[in-house]
């Protein structure tokens, strides 16, 4: 009974604002978790102090997402580094990518650095398998209804890599993939989202949409993505949507594999500088 009422709130909602056009701008607080435990088994406790403080900026992230009803773009803000402190980098990856959804089109772009190099990844905007539930909470002013998916993993998703087991035990590899012969990444995640009919915009940060309402709150593994400050109806300079242009210009799929080919140049790098035994492969 509970979830009929739902999908009848979220019905009667939809039908109220659908011939209506909407444009705003939504603010995200995203922050990852990293389980020092594992990774620094025979590290300091003021190590893994410094390391998590260098590593701050790198985990807690502040975005920007302009939307309309049939488009987004979404920007990391730019932050101001303390002085005296470097940033930290996971690789070659600096970040600060945009990330453009066309929803009438099914069209995806998104502009990232990786080693100086600026690439332009192309991909379809496929409507994400959502299950609604009935629970809902608020977040702000906001009424919130809960949806969760069941994800598949980027073998170069950073935010989910893990070490393989306590001990260096094996893992089940039909449930991960092999990173190296430290690090997987489990091979499905399951995502919960929080959107609120309020704002009848089927959109949210990063790749996220396909709910009725806009989407306020994402958990996904150790990452958390909050909005914090929704403005709507606002048009200004800072709100414009243009999808991006810079960068070479490349698939999904023939970016992870540029991706791939750089990490093995990096961990056959690492090896050899070990003086060339076994090592242990590093990202």
């Amino acid at each position: 009974m509970r979830k009929i009422t739902t999908y009848l709130f979220l019905l009667c909602t939809i039908s109220l604002w659908s011939q209506q056009q909407f444009q705003g701008r939504a603010v995200y607080q995203s922050k990852t978790t990293v389980d020092m435990s594992s990774w620094g088994a025979n590290m300091s406790e003021e190590r893994k102090k410094q390391i998590k403080s260098r590593m701050k900026n790198f985990l807690e992230k502040s975005y920007v997402l302009n939307f309309t009803t049939k488009e987004s773009i979404y920007k990391e803000e730019a932050k101001l580094q303390a002085p005296g402190t470097r940033g930290f980098r996971f690789g070659g990856f600096t970040g600060g990518g945009v990330k453009y959804k066309n929803l009438q089109t099914k069209e995806s772009l998104e502009s990232v650095e990786f080693f100086g190099k600026k690439f332009l990844i192309t991909d379809s905007a496929e409507k994400p398998k959502w299950e609604l539930g009935s629970d809902t909470k608020q977040i702000g002013k906001y009424t919130c209804f809960k949806a969760t998916l069941v994800k598949k993993v980027d073998a170069f998703d950073w935010r989910n890599m893990r070490r393989r087991g306590k001990g260096n035990k094996a893992s089940d590899s039909s449930k991960n993939t092999k990173v190296t012969e430290d690090i997987e990444i489990p091979k499905e995640i399951t995502v919960t989202a929080w959107y609120t009919p309020q704002i009848p915009v089927s959109n949210g940060p990063g790749e996220y949409w396909g709910l009725p309402g806009l989407i306020l709150e994402i958990n996904e593994g150790r990452t958390t993505i909050l909005c914090s400050e929704v403005i709507m109806n606002v048009k200004d300079e800072d709100t414009e949507i243009e999808a991006p242009t810079k960068g070479d210009q490349v698939s999904r799929e023939e970016y992870n594999k540029i991706m791939k080919k750089k990490m093995e140049e990096m961990r056959e790098m690492f090896q050899r500088r070990r003086g060339g035994g076994r090592g242990r492969g590093r990202f």
